[in-house]
């Protein structure tokens, strides 16, 4: 074993992944370059990998093309159904060692799934797993789109839940500074056009004020590939205020292709929406 292990690792092929790795890492320049260029999908409207053919760059998302719960939509008055009940979403969420990444796409601060509490609808409970931003928001409420929406993904590890995925979703509109966001300003500001990542310590998810109780709940799908449907959102009527430099940070933090990094409103396709107002 220990002849057939060394004849390996004196083989030509072996060697030659030796090298190419060796002269990738001597040339970061063209190494960069090449990652940039590879971008999977980008927000350019009509450019190729754009959201119009997103369902087309490959197989495992074409969902994004032909699915009929896709998100993001327009929640109108007129669609709206009121629903006057106990609060179905209990949320426990407590502080977790978390990471602040720069995805290109987005920025998105990640928590260990399991380390920084959860949320309950109807029983079963979804952990959270990251947050992420987006400008302007994806979102609209009769026909307005905000300045930014967050997004908090919350995931079931339960394989008998059919459902998989809960986001919890904020609007903004231009105000006053978001405290949540001021503590991340520094981070997001040394990760400009970089693709990395930053531990932060403990970060408590519960300094992400949700504003009131009211909340509009749909069924669609992510709003990035592969488009993933059967996610359930939630998205909290209350708007927040967010700065203007906070959100030119943010934009300027992505990468050039994601400035305005909104997927464009999709059919509603004869779905409910729903507006929770809490009774109790």
């Amino acid at each position: 074993m220990k002849s057939r292990a060394r004849a390996e690792l004196s083989s030509p092929s072996f060697l030659i992944l030796i090298l190419l790795a060796l002269f990738s890492y001597t040339l970061p320049g063209i190494s960069a370059q090449e990652v940039e260029d590879e971008r999977e999908f980008d927000y350019e409207v009509g450019g190729e990998k754009g959201p119009s053919h997103w369902g087309e760059l490959k197989e495992e998302w074409e969902a994004c093309k032909s699915g009929r719960m896709q998100s993001p939509i327009d929640m109108s008055s007129q669609r709206v159904k009121v629903i006057l009940k106990s609060s179905l979403l209990k949320k426990n969420h407590f502080p977790g060692n978390a990471t602040i990444k720069n995805r290109g796409h987005d920025i998105s601060v990640q928590w260990e799934l399991g380390k920084a509490g959860s949320i309950r609808i109807n029983g079963t409970r979804y952990f959270l797993q990251q947050c992420h931003w987006h400008s302007p928001s994806e979102h609209s409420i009769n026909g307005r789109r905000y300045d930014m929406e967050m997004h908090m993904v919350h995931v079931s590890p339960n394989p008998t839940v059919k459902n998989k995925i809960v986001v919890l979703g904020l609007l903004y509109q231009s105000g006053a500074p978001n405290p949540f966001i001021s503590k991340l300003m520094g981070h997001v500001r040394s990760m400009i056009d970089k693709h990395e990542e930053r531990t932060m310590g403990v970060i408590n998810p519960e300094d992400i004020k949700m504003g009131g109780k009211k909340y509009y709940k749909y069924m669609g799908s992510l709003t990035v590939p592969p488009c993933t449907e059967g996610v359930i959102w939630i998205i909290n009527k209350k708007l927040m205020t967010v700065s203007r430099d906070q959100v030119a940070l943010l934009r300027e933090a992505v990468h050039d292709y994601a400035e305005n990094n909104a997927r464009p409103l999709q059919p509603l396709n004869k779905r409910e929406i729903h507006l929770h107002v809490p009774t109790e």
